[in-house]
């Protein structure tokens, strides 16, 4: 185990490709024969000769380096495979692994690791106790274990308060000269807790912790009350539309479609004076009081005390700590001002008990939400509580609010915890497969610790098989991160200390955030790890047996959503390149519906309590999973989803699913085009949107999911009736260039095509040890070296027919180098896949985003989760920028070329 103190990197050293080629060179006892020659020192054809074949030579060299190096690189992968095949004989098959991994997660044991991590507080940078047991225990299933910390710029809550003021009356005149001042009392004050739960022991820790924002502005304001509604950027627009103004006011926005710190951003930039974000039951689908359901614990209805704490930090302008942008913050870092990444007006989460007497308040005052269209009606889950859910602002004569937030802010070591399965074969080729620790609450059940409690089981299940003596080809590096809540600190840090190795290194990284809070499987990922999603989850039994013998695929709708942001994928892909997926089980759907009723009872999803000292043990055992038994099942999928990626001998890539993605996300930016310059008629009376109702539904925070669409809807920007000439020209220019993504997608889907084709076959040829088949054998290229196993193991039939007559030692001779041949022909295809997402990244980065390298993919500027395709093009259509949008069309077709030319 190493010291906690001294981060090490998660790779072993020694067991490097080319010392393990080199030791194979040893072994075989390979002989350099110098060959003898005589040459006649006078002739002049060797005075001519010479020099020319030196320089052919010299010329060949550098002209086929590129390849050389990549022979080079194959063949010392050979070398390894060879070395390997003689010193291991693997013992079972990956049958066998795969049933080590389907029965070695139980109900019980995930019982027991959920009920140690909720035990207590575990906010960012405290309680370091819990990342020791997790070294401890990842070191006693088998794990190399360690510690890694970074310096971190964090706030704690120190007080707030949220009172509502009504004028009392007017001062007579009086000698100080302040004629006429209001004087105020306090109508209401918030209680800013949550209620205590006779039999959910969590609400009730002396130590839990406060509601507050992480990133938050401390200070004490005062204005009138504007209702925002879900606080999104066009919301925001529509207010501006009609003249309703934020300066000096404090505005109360509806938690839902899009991270909360973007709330607080745009209403800073308006001139607000500070915000009040509460979650509306009207968001909870059928499962409120509303409809007769009864409150947890004793029903399926939100709690009405819940809050939901969370960073304000802005995500979608990049992660991580804000003083250490782009490098890791490491004790003695050089550290920059934050203002760029969080808000300068604070910001306090309050319930929604502690929201009606504020939206009562506002009874009466400005414009109904009705006037301001149906993004403004939906979901209004108060009015059987009397709220109007009127705009405001309210007289700043007669009733104000007052927010005062205190916060300390302070730099504090956070920790990760690093355990490493090295790859017996191809050690340096990794597979990260993280959770994040951390919680805003003592709880923290399913976000994240749910998920903290599936890692383990997956952990202890490759313990197990480790311990039969099965070793990975590649190595496995298990995180539990800190610091994901207050913006995905620990991953975002590690990531940039170690982006050169993780570039050369890293094969794909596996996120589990919150691991199952209800029955439905989701999933998001690149398009790359499509197929494999849809493979895993056709190899694991769902827990819903309503229909006998069905897996997870078969109760699952199969759609996979781009990646945005809001969890720890965002440094892996966004800023590294790395494939990346995101699995989870949520609640509500067709399959919990399936799962849950009987006897014809309806089924209601229970209202999940996110970031809230509710997101207990007990909701979890009683509501999100009684039996945990998708827990269990979660653990079974991610186990083959990290055995396939560590251990498939040809990579479980499909470049031409990401092609055709490519080519679904032109057509997408093509249609958002087309509406942006010619908007329905009726755009300009519902606030200039242009988008389709769909669209407007995700952005605006209506609906899950998300679109593309909606997703890229970064920017609010209204379409002119008519365009400019220059206008008229630059969207000319922008049409040919989206032409030449066409045809750049096309290009990459055919070298695509060819290079999964080459996989296929390639598979098919060492099939026999691709995790997951039926074979009891080891991969064709680290058999047994013994002659029968060589003639009963052949993967080329033809072969086999060519050396039946020839003597044993050729037979062996070409058996050894065709084995090779195949090696290279497998590190070929897999360097190909594993650097393709690399392809997409910018250097530049992202206008006024530049943290974000993708070109593909990065989260929607004004929704931080929803994952936006194309933002560089997508983003300059918003604003009507046509030369930026022809520029990003510039930049995307070269990335596009680079993918292209690295599939040849």
């Amino acid at each position: 185990m190493a010291d906690e103190k001294t981060p090490v990197l998660p790779v072993t050293a020694s067991a490097t490709l080319d010392k393990l080629a080199a030791e194979d060179s040893r072994r075989h006892g390979k002989r350099v024969f110098k060959k003898k020659t005589s040459a006649d020192d006078g002739s002049i054809s060797q005075q001519i000769v010479l020099p020319v074949a030196l320089t052919l030579v010299i010329l060949g060299t550098v002209l086929l380096l590129p390849y050389l190096l990549e022979v080079r690189r194959a063949l010392a992968v050979a070398g390894t495979i060879s070395l390997y095949s003689q010193r291991y004989k693997p013992h079972f098959s990956n049958a066998a692994l795969k049933d080590i991994l389907l029965k070695t997660p139980s109900n019980d044991s995930v019982a027991e690791w959920l009920r140690y991590y909720t035990a207590g507080p575990h906010l960012a940078g405290q309680n370091y106790s819990q990342a020791a047991w997790t070294r401890d225990r990842w070191a006693e299933w088998g794990a190399v274990s360690h510690i890694t910390a970074y310096d971190l710029y964090l706030n704690r809550p120190v007080d707030h308060k949220v009172s509502l003021l009504r004028a009392k009356g007017e001062k007579e005149d009086g000698d100080d000269g302040d004629a006429g001042a209001i004087t105020w009392e306090v109508a209401f004050e918030a209680s800013l807790v949550e209620d205590v739960i006779e039999e959910d022991p969590t609400t009730g820790l002396k130590d839990s912790v406060p509601t507050f924002h992480g990133y938050s502005a401390s200070g004490n304001v005062t204005g009138p009350v504007v209702y925002v509604n879900y606080g999104t950027y066009q919301d925001y627009a529509d207010l501006e539309a009609a003249n309703v103004s934020l300066k000096g006011a404090v505005v109360i926005a509806r938690y839902g479609g899009i991270l909360r710190g973007l709330k607080v951003k745009r209403a800073q930039e308006l001139g607000a004076v500070g915000a009040l974000l509460y979650s509306d039951p009207g968001d909870d689908g059928e499962a409120t009081e509303a409809n007769g359901y009864k409150p947890y614990p004793d029903g399926p209805a939100r709690q009405p005390s819940s809050v939901q704490r969370g960073s304000v930090q802005f995500l979608s302008v990049g992660p991580g700590d804000p003083t250490t942008p782009g490098y890791p913050s490491k004790p003695g870092a050089p550290r920059g001002s934050p203002d760029q990444y969080i808000p300068s007006i604070p910001s306090i989460p309050i319930s929604y008990v502690d929201a009606l007497p504020i939206l009562q308040a506002l009874n009466g005052h400005g414009l109904r939400s009705k006037d301001l269209g149906k993004w403004w009606t939906r979901n209004e889950g108060l009015g059987h509580k009397g709220v109007e859910y009127n705009i405001g602002p309210t007289p700043a004569d007669k009733v104000q609010v007052n927010l005062y937030n205190e916060q300390d802010y302070t730099t504090t070591p956070i920790w990760n915890v690093l355990g490493v399965f090295n790859g017996s074969v191809l050690p340096n080729e990794v597979v990260v497969v993280g959770n994040h620790r951390d919680a805003w609450i003592a709880g923290g059940a399913v976000d994240p610790n749910g998920a903290s409690a599936i890692l383990n089981e997956v952990v202890r299940a490759f313990g197990v098989a480790a311990a039969q003596g099965w070793r990975p080809l590649r190595t496995i590096v298990f995180a539990s991160w800190d610091g994901e809540e207050y913006g995905l600190l620990g991953s975002t840090e590690w990531v940039e200390e170690y982006l050169p190795w993780l570039q050369q290194a890293s094969l794909a990284y596996v996120n589990l955030d919150t691991g199952a809070s209800g029955p439905d499987f989701a999933s998001s990922a690149v398009p790359l790890l499509h197929d494999l999603v849809h493979q895993v989850t056709g190899e694991v039994l769902s827990p819903n047996q309503t229909v006998p013998g069905q897996t997870v695929r078969d109760t699952w709708s199969g759609k996979i959503a781009p990646l945005g942001s809001g969890s720890d994928y965002t440094a892996f892909l966004d800023y590294a390149g790395i494939t990346s997926v995101d699995v989870r089980f949520s609640g509500g759907g067709d399959a919990a519906a399936a799962a849950a009723s009987s006897g014809g009872d309806k089924y209601v999803t229970p209202v999940y309590h996110y970031h809230s000292n509710y997101d207990s043990y007990h909701w979890a055992e009683k509501y999100g999973d009684p039996g945990f038994a998708y827990h269990k099942t979660m653990a079974q999928i991610l186990g083959l989803l990290t055995a396939h990626l560590a251990t498939d001998l040809v990579v479980p890539f499909k470049a031409s699913d990401y092609a055709d993605a490519l080519q679904t996300y032109v057509d997408k930016v093509r249609s958002q085009f087309e509406k942006h310059i010619a908007p329905e008629d009726d755009a300009a009376t519902d606030a200039a949107v242009v988008y389709s109702d769909e669209a407007m539904a995700v952005i605006r925070g209506r609906k899950g999911g998300a679109t593309a669409d909606a997703a890229n809807a970064a920017l609010y920007t209204a379409s002119t009736s008519s365009a400019s000439s220059d206008d008229a020209e630059g969207q000319h220019q922008f049409r040919l260039a989206l032409d030449r993504l066409d045809s750049a997608v096309s290009e990459l889907a055919a070298v695509a095509k060819a290079l999964d084709d080459k996989a296929e076959r390639l598979r098919e040829r060492v099939g026999k040890g691709d995790f997951g088949s039926a074979s009891g054998s080891a991969p064709a290229l680290v058999s047994a070296s013994h002659d029968e196993a060589d003639e009963a193991g052949e993967a080329d039939g033809r072969l086999s027919q060519t050396l039946v007559f020839a003597p044993k030692w050729w037979r062996r001779l070409v058996r050894r180098v065709h084995r090779v041949w195949l090696a290279i022909q497998v590190a070929w295809v897999n360097r190909r896949y594993q650097f393709l997402e690399r392809k997409f990244l910018y250097e530049g980065g992202l206008d006024e985003r530049t943290w974000f390298k993708h070109v593909v993919f990065a989260p929607g500027s004004w929704t931080g989760y929803a994952g936006a395709v194309f933002p560089g093009l997508a983003e300059s259509i918003d604003v009507g920028n046509w030369t930026n949008a022809v520029r990003w069309a510039d930049i995307v077709e070269e990335r596009l070329a680079a993918a292209a030319k690295g599939l040849h």
